[in-house]
């Protein structure tokens, strides 16, 4: 198990601009060769935008991007023509295919916060598709099979525990509260990058919400 804290993440965006970011991975001129990618995971970025901040029209392809809200509210709008309003508790998955081109802005009067997640394909191409699962319930999985991943969301009261998934791999991310973890303890913004443990469990130290990626290798 590799735990990675959120002081070291890498610190990017473009502040002046109202866009705060920070990377757990290599990304853009933070490039660092031994922090590419774990699994399917390439990216997993902690976005804040100020009000009426946001990144204009920009294009992906051949990534499966999965978007979760911490708080306020996110507008998409993409080149297929969708538009959404995406707030806390709902799974957002834009899968880039062979090209697709997007915007994603803070509307609102107040703060945004958001993880994004980006996950390599099994196979490139494709044509771009889009869902939202609004108000996912704790518990339920979301399969994400172009990347041959599941993702878990968990909410835990102090004292609960949950099952990490044994699985080739497990990348877990805390967005709010602590958790204990093996002999760890995770706060917001920490992640551990699990290969091939079994029997391992999460432990709310206080209430807290976490993200976890089941990979099949």
């Amino acid at each position: 198990m590799d735990v990675r804290r959120a002081a070291e993440r890498y610190r990017g965006g473009d502040p002046e601009a109202g866009i705060d970011t920070r990377h757990a991975f290599s990304f853009g001129p933070h490039y660092d060769p031994d922090n590419l990618r774990f699994g399917a995971v390439i990216a997993c970025n902690e976005e804040r935008l100020a009000p009426g901040a946001g990144f204009d029209e920009h294009p992906h392809s051949h990534t499966e991007i999965v978007t979760w809200v911490v708080e306020g509210e996110l507008t998409h709008r993409d080149s297929t023509g969708r538009e959404s309003r995406v707030g806390p508790g709902d799974v957002q998955h834009l899968g880039a295919a062979a090209g697709v081109r997007h915007v994603e802005r803070n509307d609102s009067d107040r703060p945004l916060t958001f993880v994004q997640m980006w996950l390599a394909p099994l196979e490139p191409g494709g044509e771009p598709s889009y869902d939202i699962v609004p108000g996912i319930a704790d518990s339920t999985p979301y399969a994400v099979p172009a990347a041959g991943a599941m993702l878990h969301v968990r909410r835990l009261v102090p004292g609960e525990r949950t099952a990490v998934p044994d699985a080739a791999r497990v990348y877990v991310h805390v967005v709010r509260g602590e958790v204990g973890l093996s002999e760890e303890r995770l706060g917001p913004g920490d992640s551990a990058r699990i290969t091939g443990e079994r029997g391992l469990a999460a432990v709310g130290v206080t209430a807290a919400e976490l993200l976890l990626w089941e990979m099949t290798a």
